[in-house]
């Protein structure tokens, strides 16, 4: 029992460090089209307070994660490993967006993500920070489109996924990437096989 309590307790201590099935990255563990995961169609408001949604990504492909501003821990990894891919696959002359969902909505109000993106380097012709929604509505996108967990905990951090999911331009999630690997290589080959 005393087991039980310590691994619980763990569980809701690592916050947004808890890393979903990290592995080193074949193109068979990208894949994710078994899972069925479709994006429920949706309408947010990007960084610069405008409405976005599946409207503007129809026909497209585009990489999404959960990211929030104020994020301790893996995020400082995550949004900077996107950027990296964001560029790659500009200088590749692939066409595809990037989205990030905030889960902490609260907090990251359109400013708040203009400032983050801008800071982070991201292009924001094809990257797009989202919000405008409340907590419970990013919990349930998070869980009803890329099958992940979005949930706070008593301190300043908030669980969620550290993937990237690779969406077709039909609306299916088709890859999962690990948003913490360092080497993309393996990555950036897959995308580059899958998107053009």
């Amino acid at each position: 029992m005393k087991l039980v309590s310590v691994i619980v307790l763990a569980f809701f201590l690592s916050g947004c460090g808890w890393v979903y099935q990290v592995g080193s990255g074949s193109s068979s563990e990208y894949d994710f089209s078994e899972a069925q995961a479709e994006v429920i169609p949706f309408e947010f408001t990007n960084q610069n307070g405008e409405t976005y949604g599946t409207e503007q990504l129809e026909g497209k492909y585009w990489l999404a994660n959960m990211i929030f501003t104020y994020c301790p821990t893996v995020c400082p990894t995550m949004t900077p490993n996107m950027q990296r891919l964001q560029a790659t696959m500009q200088e590749e002359g692939v066409e595809m967006s990037f989205i990030s969902f905030t889960v902490d909505p609260e907090r990251d109000t359109a400013e708040q993500l203009l400032s983050y993106g801008t800071n982070v380097g991201a292009d924001l012709n094809s990257w797009q920070f989202l919000t405008g929604y409340t907590q419970d509505e990013i919990a349930a996108f998070a869980k009803d489109s890329f099958k992940s967990v979005v949930q706070e905990t008593d301190g300043d951090d908030i669980v969620h996924s550290t993937r990237f999911f690779l969406v077709d331009p039909n609306g299916q999630v088709i890859r999962r990437y690990d948003g913490l690997q360092t080497n993309q290589d393996s990555i950036v080959e897959d995308l580059l096989e899958t998107v053009q």
